[in-house]
């Protein structure tokens, strides 16, 4: 009986072997950004406890960072690790690889603890338990359901659109709001941006395989330089507001969601998925998603740094 079940569920699965070979090539990749992570993390050096209200960083900022040792490696291992997630979804449909990378918040955690020699109380380790359930979740329905179809250029042009107005909308929030802005609001904004730049990552890919390098192309991939830019920068003030588990746990639930929902929205992965398939995939997001503001608002240094601006009050 077991057996039979165990059958009919691999019958039922979409991904054929070689693209299943992206999930173990998108985990090792995530170990590589928790590692980079934590590296760019001690390079940016401002972190003092947590949420940092108005963080900045200039171009002499920026110029220091180029010339830091433990930023330039971190930046290195970052850069293996989109190498190795743009070989995963070369492989594999999009919402089944990019949600993987939740696999970089339980690494960054442990590394972090370490590090700042901090000890994760239960409150910390349930938010990233929610983040991790439903990350899971969200990629075990994936990966049964999921297909791949040729994009139009109708499609592209959508997705193209929708970043647009993602830029000028997170651009306008920034300037209004930028000397309040703390750790959240810029792993949100990252986590979009790059939600956008796996989305365009996976388009481009598809088209030069598929010998459809023409003017809209080039388009997605000037796009996808403009976000990845936009992205980078949010993320180094990200790491000057709060902890790197902080930054990771965002962006390992925003990052995925948003792609998720560009590629099921707009290209179509999840055409074959049926309805209580999608009412998981939204239940799923929401736990992540509760979890990163947990582990915002619980994290033992974010909590530290609120009191003592209570003690200062």
């Amino acid at each position: 009986m077991l057996f039979t079940a165990l059958d009919d569920l691999a019958a039922e699965i979409s991904l054929t072997p070689l693209q299943a070979l992206g999930i173990p090539i998108a985990i090792v990749g995530a170990i590589f950004l928790s590692v980079g992570t934590q590296f760019q993390h001690r390079g940016v050096g401002h972190f003092e406890g947590g949420d940092q209200r108005g963080a900045s960083l200039g171009w002499g900022a920026i110029a220091r960072l180029l010339r830091n040792p433990a930023w330039v490696v971190g930046t290195l291992l970052l850069g293996l690790a989109v190498v190795l997630q743009l070989g995963a979804l070369a492989l594999a449909p999009l919402i089944v690889v990019q949600p993987l990378g939740a696999v970089a918040l339980v690494v960054t955690a442990v590394l972090n603890a370490r590090i700042a020699k901090i000890r994760l109380d239960h409150r910390t380790i349930r938010a990233i338990a929610l983040c991790l359930a439903g990350i899971g979740v969200f990629v075990g329905v994936a990966a049964i359901f999921a297909v791949e179809r040729p994009i139009r250029d109708q499609q592209l042009l959508t997705v193209l659109a929708l970043l647009l107005v993602a830029l000028v909308g997170l651009g306008a929030l920034w300037w209004t709001f930028r000397q309040r802005a703390n750790a959240i609001f810029y792993i949100v904004a990252a986590g979009v941006l790059y939600g956008f730049v796996v989305t365009l990552s996976k388009v481009v890919i598809n088209r030069i395989i598929s010998g459809q390098f023409e003017w809209l192309t080039i388009l997605c991939a000037v796009a996808l330089v403009v976000a990845m830019l936009a992205g980078s920068y949010a993320v180094q003030l990200a790491h000057a507001s709060g902890p790197p588990d902080l930054v990771i746990a965002g962006l390992t639930v925003v990052d995925p969601l948003v792609a998720v929902l560009i590629g099921v929205s707009v290209l179509g992965e999840a055409a074959e998925t049926p309805p209580w398939a999608i009412l998981v995939f939204a239940a799923a997001g929401a736990v992540a998603v509760a979890g990163v503001f947990q582990l915002a608002r619980h994290h033992p240094q974010i909590r530290a740094f609120d009191d003592a601006l209570e003690e200062k009050e």
